[in-house]
């Protein structure tokens, strides 16, 4: 099991609440249990589903908004 915390920063946007909120919505595909905070999402899981599934958002995220940034910390603890 492992931990991701990540946080999504679309960039040259106006609508970035839009392009965050429809993003997120990439990680109800995979099996993990995640937590949508104000500033960043909690995401546990097996390994390859929390890699999987963070590609998935930053690939969503790119589709919408174009250009982004994603900044993700990774635990091996719980």
């Amino acid at each position: 099991m492992i931990s991701a915390e990540v946080s999504l920063y679309p960039v040259e946007t106006l609508d970035s609440d839009r392009v965050i909120t429809e993003s997120l919505q990439a990680l109800n595909d995979h099996q993990l249990q995640y937590d949508i905070g104000s500033l960043s999402t909690q995401i546990h899981g097996e390994p390859d589903h929390v890699w999987s599934a963070l590609r998935s958002l930053h690939e969503r995220a790119q589709a919408l908004g174009n250009e982004v940034v994603m900044v993700v910390t990774i635990s091996n603890g719980t």
